[in-house]
């Protein structure tokens, strides 16, 4: 009998748009547009660092020209890119039953049921990238043990800016706080560009922000009651900053749950910039990807031994990147 998954609609490249394709059910990162993907053709990539600001550079073949630099001191790093692939398994017991009629009614069960194994899949990977995103918005690009993949300031040298907003002191002057972080993002953009400010924060920083006598006058004032009508955590602006509550968290291998953003802390960020945020794909390690534009994700299966299932192999090859760790700004709520 005719194996289904020897069909055209499973091979490497269409399981690879299909997953590609399939709905993303995690990530702010993601629907905030913060990181743009940037596909490369290899596995790795070198970074350049001069005035605080970070360069990527073109990985070249062997004899190619290589690229022109300025005069100027500056720090090369080269940065392999995060290897993350994930298995799973169709055995016969989830399309059996659904060989008694035609070939398109067979071809169509089994394509549900491999699309239900890829959006699982793919939702695995999509909070891994938003884990990944969260540790290059604060500088320090976690695994999913959180121990330390890439630690941008101390690779090059740069000293996190730490904003304390002492929100338990009455009488701080929140709007001072605010202008002087938005002055600071100003001062070292060193040439790009922003549109606002975002912080993401936690709930207990949130909390005490909302709460602080000095913004709840003035919001007050502003918005014309709106805080007591509305759930206002999707954020809302003070003094330029738009404030956002972020509970994201996930669970690693041993069922240990991390959230993103710590208790009492956020993180600020420009918005609006050209070239400050990228996720760089390299492509995956199959014979069909070797020198060709890096994909979010891909997704390749073949028949266990004895045909008794198939093997679904699915992987991304993520770095995302901050190339101004300047203005990466962490912010506490005392």
């Amino acid at each position: 009998m005719n194996n289904p998954f020897d069909n055209p609609s499973f091979s490497m490249s269409a399981l690879t748009a299909a997953i590609n394709i399939l709905p993303n059910n995690y990530g702010l990162m993601e629907s905030m547009g913060l990181f743009p993907a940037k596909p490369v053709r290899f596995r790795s990539v070198v970074v350049e660092e001069k005035n605080g600001i970070l360069t990527l550079l073109p990985t070249m073949p062997v004899g190619s020209p290589g690229t022109v630099g300025k005069r100027g001191k500056r720090k090369l790093r080269s940065f392999a890119i995060p290897h993350i692939p994930h298995d799973d398994v169709v055995l016969p017991e989830e399309v059996q039953g659904i060989r008694a009629f035609g070939s398109e009614t067979e071809l169509s069960t089994v394509a549900a049921v491999m699309a239900e194994h890829l959006q699982t899949m793919r939702n695995k990977h999509s909070i891994t990238l938003e884990h990944l995103r969260i540790g290059a918005l604060k500088g320090i690009i976690l695994d999913a043990d959180g121990s330390e993949i890439y630690n941008l300031f101390d690779l090059f040298d740069i000293t996190p800016k730490v904003v304390n907003f002492q929100l338990s002191n009455a009488a701080t002057d929140v709007k001072k706080k605010c202008l002087d972080l938005k002055r600071y993002l100003e001062k070292n953009l060193k040439g790009e560009r922003m549109n606002g400010v975002h912080c993401l924060v936690s709930e207990e920083f949130f909390d005490a922000l909302t709460a602080h006598d000095n913004v709840k006058a003035a919001y007050d004032r502003w918005q014309d009651g709106l805080a007591l009508r509305s759930d206002l955590r999707s954020g809302f602006t003070f003094a330029g900053i738009t404030f956002e509550e972020y509970s994201g968290e996930a669970s690693d291998g041993d069922d240990n749950v991390h959230r993103f953003i710590a208790a009492g802390e956020g993180h600020a960020f420009p918005q609006g910039t050209v070239d400050t945020f990228a996720t760089y794909f390299a492509p995956a390690d199959f014979n069909e990807t070797a020198n060709t534009l890096g994909q979010p994700l891909y997704a390749k299966q073949e028949p266990r031994k004895f045909d008794r299932g198939t093997d679904i192999h699915t992987q991304s090859n993520p770095l995302p990147m901050c190339h101004r760790p300047a203005v990466l700004v962490k912010v506490l709520a005392s």
